[in-house]
């Protein structure tokens, strides 16, 4: 009896040491926190993926569905025992204010989606939090911004325009879900006008494109928006005459590529000018 119960004691002791071992309550091997967030007080990582190129769904307050591609962390974050957790809002609040204040955007405040431009880069968020706020996940998508490769050229356009009644323009860019136009694209505006003012007598519908991220109904009202930012800065900042300009939104209905690919959603987010023809 006195043997057994010796073992018994060893068998206790031996859970007792082994159990910090089990549970290490450190991060896993070759984990580390994303650059851009740093964790919450008393957490670990448990759970560390990284992929150098895969996508992610992202989710406004819309519903809207962003595909993003490019590289991707998962970041899963424990509470280490002994610790009270900071309950679910507060992880949530904590990095809202923190993407805020470096001048990220908050695409939802209940799911979460986030979203940081940072030079040559986006930085895709989703948040997920455990109801008691003892367990989140950090899933993070970096993905470059669309870079300016080609300046338009004025007599391109005008060819473009004459030989196929369309010019096809890529160098105009907005504000992300908006139809505020980047201080980038003035090359672009310059070539469409000095093209605009070497053909006088030349009318256009200015169309705005968008890929098929999200619903039809918003699509063709920011393909419309930006159509007519399009115009106004024109008619405006270069004195292009308003009866020469038509602001048309077909939203994502004609597509030059896939919806599947990033790249081909780039291609398919584009301003079109498209000869008048006028009876006579």
């Amino acid at each position: 009896m006195e043997k057994n119960f010796k073992l018994v004691i060893c068998f206790l002791f031996l859970l007792s040491v082994s159990g910090p071992t089990l549970h290490p309550q450190q991060d896993v091997d070759g984990s580390q926190d994303h650059p851009l967030l740093s964790r919450m007080d008393n957490f670990y990582i448990s759970e560390y993926q990284f992929f150098n190129y895969d996508s992610h769904e992202f989710y406004d307050a819309e519903d809207n569905e962003y595909v993003i591609e490019g590289q991707k962390w998962v970041i899963d974050y424990t509470l280490k025992e002994g610790f009270e957790s900071p309950g679910q809002l507060m992880v949530e609040k904590n990095h809202i204010n923190a993407i805020r204040k470096i001048g990220g955007t908050i695409l939802y405040e209940r799911g979460v989606t986030m979203k940081v431009t940072q030079e040559d880069k986006e930085i895709w968020i989703d948040l997920w939090v455990s109801s008691d706020g003892s367990d989140y996940r950090l899933t993070i998508v970096e993905t470059k911004a669309m870079e300016q490769e080609v300046t338009a050229d004025p007599e391109a356009l005008a060819g473009d325009i004459e030989s196929t009644g369309r010019a096809v323009v890529y160098g105009i860019f907005f504000d992300f879900d908006s139809a505020v136009i980047k201080p980038e694209s003035e090359p672009t505006f310059q070539a469409i006008a000095e093209m605009l003012n070497s053909h006088s007598m030349l009318k256009v519908y200015v169309v705005g494109h968008t890929d098929m991220t999200g619903s039809l109904d918003y699509n063709m009202d920011l393909s419309l928006d930006r159509a007519r930012a399009v115009v106004q800065k024109l008619i405006k900042e270069f004195g292009i005459s308003g009866t020469r300009l038509q602001a048309k939104g077909a939203g994502p209905l004609c597509p030059v590529s896939s919806n599947q690919t990033e790249e081909g959603r780039k291609l398919n987010r584009r301003v079109e000018l498209v000869q008048i023809i006028t009876k006579k």
